[in-house]
């Protein structure tokens, strides 16, 4: 009998990550310890207002996430589906704040499971520190002034800083 190589769990987590916040890089430490390798993806979607370009939320993400070596970050445009294929990846990764979320993620979820049955998504729970924090919210804050330390990694918050002052 021959032994089977491992086989390698691959998850995608996507997101606008526009900007990235530390409730997003609380579901990264814990999905990077769910997976060998976590791909977070920056959705490139021109229907939506951006603050930050797609290239730079990819370096912001990139610099923040340096410190899980299983952790690497793309981008991608069109179904996530084709993407997660593209990628080779077993599941998506999904964060849920509050019952809002949930039901919007599901419908998601069996949407994408529909269009490709293999695809699993697996929804960790937001951290109750960060259950309130969304990248909306932040920026709303941001631009109004408000001390947004805590809630984004420190590193953001002096790119949010430098943005909303313009």
């Amino acid at each position: 009998m021959t032994a089977q190589p491992p086989s390698r769990i691959v998850a995608i987590y996507p997101g606008s990550f526009d900007p990235i916040t530390n409730g997003h890089l609380d579901l990264i430490s814990r999905g990077s310890k769910l997976a060998d390798r976590l791909i977070v993806a920056v959705l490139q979607n021109q229907r939506k207002q951006s603050l930050f370009t797609v290239a730079e939320r990819v370096e912001m993400l990139t610099e923040v996430v340096r410190p899980y070596p299983n952790v690497e970050v793309g981008s991608f445009h069109g179904l996530l589906v084709d993407y997660v294929a593209a990628r080779g990846a077993n599941f998506i990764l999904r964060g849920i704040r509050a019952i809002s979320d949930y039901e919007y993620e599901l419908q998601i979820a069996h949407m994408n499971r529909l269009l490709s049955p293999g695809v699993e998504t697996v929804f960790l729970m937001a951290a109750e520190a960060y259950s309130f924090v969304s990248s909306q919210l932040v920026k709303e804050v941001a631009s109004l002034g408000g001390n947004v330390s805590g809630l984004v990694p420190p590193l953001v918050e002096e790119h949010l800083r430098s943005r909303v002052a313009k």
